[in-house]
């Protein structure tokens, strides 16, 4: 009895041992081993030298995961620290993040075929660089295919499609630059396809709609043009993303099983389709900044699971009903920027905080101050009538004029070419005499960094110059009632333009004498920063300007209006449904670096001391980080001199960058912790960093919702970036350049993580 017993233990430990200690096959060794030498020994492959014949034991991260079945390697994920620094040169191969030139793609595809049993293949941010090789088709049992975040580009080989037991496709943030294939439509058991962030041109190919098995479809930030195809046999499809495109056609019939459709930032016309309102899965819709006419449907706002719902700055025109019905989980509604009339539905003017609406920039009844004329909506109506007419009078008059053009043609032509010689040698002498104050037209032409604005000199938008009856007016004279704070650098109102426009004014008092045309020349580089994270600069008035001994008393600044508070007030426990979690976070921090960095090497001379402060980082309609007060040290020096004439434009420079890197560890710390009291900063460093270095440390100081939502590996990377952002010494102190790539990879992290988890909860 006891030697069956000792049988049946040691059966059970073979049983339970082998499966997962078995030693990969000598053969499979090499080709991992030649891989990381064609990827030039990246830093997450690290763990791979000292474990020779024994890479399926070694334990899975977010950078590195072997799976193995007897001996074979069935999954291979990597994910590399090459990622692109600055968003501002996408579309290029960057020095340092693309592997070298002696890389061959071909041979680095053709070293991975030898791993025929491979089921999934994911190489994220590796810096790989080149056009894909057909021969990727031989890996014929992937299921699961993933090179995003490198450089590759051309088009997608066509014997990608000899794959068939691939479900998930996932290319984006590379160079692809061809069309979209039209052989997609060939796979029969794809569920996933993403393209986004790439270059891919011309239509989407209707044999897309052949894909029955699709769930998520992303083609977003691409270049595409032309008609948007009809998915509605795609009756799997959750998540529809176009977003960023040229697409021009009407919307077509929707799959009614979608969640999530983005197709925001096209030109799509027409009306929005009946249909849409029996889309009773859907959750979110954005069909903002296009074309689109015609009066919502009503079913669109009572769909059972709809939360979001943003047709902004669109022509949508006409009155919505008043019996208008809101589903129950529709929290979030925009309308703006249209062409609607009449009174808002009961359900869309609650003031409670369950629902938040846009409407300002129609023509409602309900709210005079934020809306239009209504001339304004039935002139634009009319024109559009007018327009159908002059089509018809213009052909008949094209037709009786053409023989009478063609005859003066070649006289004018002749007449034109002898001009243009003289005009470009005028234009010419104009540029060169107008860049910007202190700025020469040649380091305008050659700096390396320079924004495309301040490159083009006077061909940039001049900033404008409001008169102060101008102001006077959008404010209502300055009345306590458009009055949204005060801070170190004077008041700020709201105001609204002539034209409807919404924006923040800035009342600063010019207490000391300084030179108007000097300040006048800084006010204008000022107005040619511009960044998709920089609040923009409109304009400016000065009371009483004109003179150059200044006897002005106060200086106006126009800036874009902002409308969603700043970042601080999602940081606080006192407002729990408002907070964001660690990703959102992460995006907001992404944004600000970028528009940092731009303005450190962006432009020429660069501006450093921007009064870097979580409260001076405010958040548009869709929730977009915009740093506010930058470059205030252009202005402030200018103000403060007595003697300013024959000064350059280097106030920029008063500061050294590290303020900037040490302003921005302290809104690195509050993201991480929560505000911090004002004044009590220095302090909290000095008796609390060193807790972050422990998991008991951080779970007493760290917001719990950062520690509910974040990766354990994205959250120490933010730590020790901040640790020295905020460092003692200047010089250890990290460039923006470095915070940004570092903020970037926590992202990435956060994202595997989260996908990770999403793929956890649904098997």
């Amino acid at each position: 009895m006891g030697n069956l017993n000792l049988l049946l233990l040691v059966v059970l430990l073979w049983v339970f041992f082998i499966p997962s200690s078995y030693e990969l096959h000598p053969s499979q060794t090499q080709v991992l081993l030649q891989i990381r030498k064609l990827l030039e020994y990246p830093s997450s492959l690290q763990t791979w030298e000292n474990s020779y014949g024994d890479l399926c034991n070694l334990p899975k991260s977010a950078h590195v995961s072997i799976t193995c079945q007897d001996s074979i390697i069935t999954e291979l994920k990597i994910m590399g620290d090459k990622l692109v620094k600055v968003s501002e040169f996408h579309g290029f191969a960057i020095p340092n993040m693309t592997l070298s030139e002696s890389f061959s793609i071909d041979s680095f595809v053709t070293t991975l075929t030898r791993l025929t049993s491979l089921k999934v293949l994911s190489l994220v941010c590796l810096g790989i660089w080149g056009p894909l090789p057909d021969k990727i088709h031989r890996l014929y049992s992937l299921e699961l295919l993933d090179l995003s975040s490198n450089f590759m580009y051309g088009s997608i080989p066509p014997k990608i499609s000899r794959l068939v037991k691939l479900h998930t496709l996932t290319l984006d943030s590379n160079h692809f630059n061809d069309t979209v294939p039209d052989w997609l439509g060939s796979f029969s058991n794809l569920t996933i396809l993403s393209l986004q962030s790439n270059g891919f041109k011309g239509q989407i190919p209707f044999s897309i709609s052949k894909i029955k098995t699709l769930t998520d479809l992303v083609l977003s930030h691409n270049e595409l043009s032309g008609k948007l195809p009809d998915l509605s046999t795609l009756t799997n499809l959750h998540l529809l993303d176009i977003r960023e495109n040229h697409l021009d056609s009407e919307l077509p019939v929707m799959p009614k099983e979608l969640v999530t459709v983005l197709l925001s930032n096209n030109s799509l016309s027409g009306e929005i389709p009946e249909q849409f309102g029996e889309l009773h899965k859907l959750q979110h819709l954005d069909l903002s900044f296009n074309h689109l006419s015609g009066t919502p449907p009503s079913a669109l706002f009572s769909l059972p699971n709809i939360s979001y719902l943003n047709l902004g700055s669109n022509m949508l025109s006409g009155s919505l009903p008043d019996e208008l019905s809101c589903g129950d989980k529709l929290g979030y509604v925009d309308l703006s920027s249209n062409k609607l009339i009449g009174q808002l539905p009961s359900c869309l003017n609650s003031t409670s905080d369950k629902r938040y609406v846009k409407i300002d920039g129609n023509c409602l009844s309900c709210d005079s101050k934020d809306q239009h004329e209504g001339s304004h909506c039935l002139i634009n109506s009319k024109q559009s009538r007018g327009r159908d007419i002059a089509v018809v009078v213009a052909v008949i008059s094209g037709a009786v004029l053409v023989m009478v053009l063609l005859g003066l043609g070649v006289l004018l032509l002749c007449k034109r070419c002898r001009s243009r010689t003289q005009e470009q040698h005028v234009l010419s002498k104009n540029v060169q005499d107008n860049t910007p104050t202190g700025i020469s037209s040649e380091l305008l032409a050659n700096a390396r960094f320079i924004s495309q604005a301040a490159k083009l000199g006077t061909q940039a938008p001049v900033c404008r110059l409001f008169s102060f009856e101008e102001l006077k007016e959008a404010t209502n004279n300055f009345d306590s009632s458009r009055f949204l704070g005060e801070g170190s650098m004077g008041k700020i109102y709201k105001g609204q333009l002539e034209n409807g426009t919404y924006v923040a004014i800035r009342s600063l008092s010019l207490v000391k004498k300084c030179s108007i045309p000097n300040l006048k020349a800084k006010l204008d580089l000022l107005s040619k920063l511009h960044h998709p994270h920089l609040v923009g600069f409109l304009g400016h008035g000065i009371d009483g300007s004109g003179q150059d001994d200044s006897s002005s008393s106060k200086v106006f600044l126009v800036y874009e209006y902002v409308p969603n508070g700043n970042y601080r007030t999602h940081l606080s426990e006192s407002c729990p449904e408002k907070v964001f979690k660690w990703s959102d976070r992460l995006a907001i921090l992404i944004g600000v670096a970028k528009a940092v960095h731009f303005l450190h090497t962006g432009v020429i001379p660069g501006c450093l001391n921007n009064r870097l402060k979580t409260n001076n980082i405010l958040l548009d309609e869709h929730g977009i980080a915009k740093l506010s007060d930058y470059g205030m040290s252009i202005i402030t020096e200018e103000i403060e001199k007595f003697e300013a004439k024959g000064e350059d434009l280097k106030s920029c420079h008063r500061t050294n960058a590290e303020d900037d890197v040490y302003n921005f560890g302290f809104i690195l710390l509050e993201s991480l912790v929560g505000p911090i009291v004002t004044g009590k900063g220095e302090v909290f460093l000095l008796n609390e960093m060193a807790s972050f270095g422990s998991q008991d440390g951080r779970r007493r100081i760290v917001d719990p919702i950062v520690l509910t939502t974040c990766s354990q590996e994205s959250l120490s990377i933010v730590v020790s970036i901040t640790n020295k952002c905020i460092a003692t010494e200047l010089l250890s102190r990290p460039s923006f350049e470095d915070v940004l790539w570092n903020l970037q990879y926590a992202a990435q992290i956060q994202a595997t993580a989260d996908s990770d988890q999403r793929s956890d909860s649904t098997t």
